[in-house]
């Protein structure tokens, strides 16, 4: 038997609840993971209010990512052992003492980590790596411009960014938070203060910038049409604001430009092992050197859930959010 968070209708933080149910049980090209942290994301706020429904295959249990150390592996995993310790994006199950990964999934814990940073790194690695880097093919010598700056996905996005050589501008909606995007080496962009489209074109010679990383939508869809340099490419992986609008198109003909997006979770297993491929190869090492480093906001015990979904909810936050396992029952990390 294990503990979870169970969410007991769609609703408040107060359908969140700590149960207990049986423990999970991993299947041929799976493992079994014990859970010392886990992160909270955006989606999990969604699923909770009944706008996410997780796909039919998929655990019910909120959580896309977590990190701990195998117990038990599949008939047919290889790379794995009993007691690896590993990080892992996960197809729903994340708020539980134990989780079912696909071993293709998982990713070593690295060089000198805690599980409280490694659990700061799957859901928001494997997004930026996807969306900048395979489908906007952004490239060293390039610019970008990311849409909320200060959020797990952006404190990502920039340092990635900027360890790869990539002049990086971004949006967020206070001086702490653009304080927080400097120091991470993007130029900030206080957007109730300035207007981004005129920041980027001044800052890039009128050319605008190369690739756009937006989780806003609303009318910031046609103002990245403005913001985009020819042959610019322009990635939406959320909508805060809203996915319907109207919208003038002729720019998009105009510039050349390409507009995409796509969500992580509804996406084959074999895409996902790409992108796990991909990280470890670019990535962990530059985790393991601590040439970029996950940003921790804050860290919650298991009994807080519902605390550390309004810490998200407030949009006070500046990088990612975790609970913390070992919190609840004085485990050692």
């Amino acid at each position: 038997m294990m503990k979870f968070i169970a969410l007991k209708n769609p609703g408040d933080v107060d359908q969140l609840e700590l149960q207990t149910m049986a423990t999970p049980q991993p299947n041929d090209d799976e493992v079994l993971i014990r859970v010392y942290a886990a992160g909270i994301n955006r989606p999990d706020i969604l699923q909770r209010q009944g706008m996410y429904p997780p796909p039919a295959d998929a655990s019910p249990i909120l959580g896309l990512e977590a990190a701990g150390e195998i117990v038990h592996c599949g008939a047919n995993v290889k790379r794995w052992k009993q007691g690896d310790k590993v990080c892992a994006l996960v197809n729903g199950g994340g708020y539980a003492e134990y989780v079912v990964a696909p071993a293709a999934q998982c990713l070593p814990i690295p060089q000198d980590f805690s599980y409280v940073r490694a659990a700061a790194l799957p859901e928001t690695f494997f997004t930026v790596w996807h969306n900048l880097f395979q489908r906007a093919r952004l490239t060293a010598g390039e610019s970008l411009l990311i849409h909320g700056g200060s959020s797990g996905i952006g404190t990502t996005a920039i340092q990635l960014a900027r360890v790869l050589g990539i002049q990086v501008f971004a949006t967020a909606g206070s001086a702490e938070k653009c304080s927080a995007i400097t120091a991470l080496g993007a130029a900030a962009i206080n957007y109730h203060e300035q207007d981004f489209v005129s920041v980027v074109k001044e800052q890039t010679q009128g050319q605008g910038v190369n690739v756009i990383l937006d989780m806003v939508g609303g009318d910031y869809i046609q103002r990245n049409f403005s913001a985009a340099a020819k042959e610019g490419r322009i990635v939406n992986i959320a909508f805060l604001q809203g996915s319907k609008v109207q919208v003038d198109f002729m720019p998009l003909m105009l510039k050349r430009l390409t507009l995409t997006g796509s969500t992580l979770r509804a996406q084959s297993g074999q895409a996902k092992a790409d992108i796990a491929i991909d990280l470890e190869e670019n990535v962990w090492p530059l985790l393991s050197n601590k040439k970029i480093e996950p940003v921790i906001d804050s860290v919650f015990s298991f009994e807080q859930v519902a605390a550390a979904h309004m810490r998200m909810e407030s949009n006070q936050h500046v990088g990612k959010i975790i609970l913390d396992l070992t919190l609840s029952d004085n485990k050692d990390d």
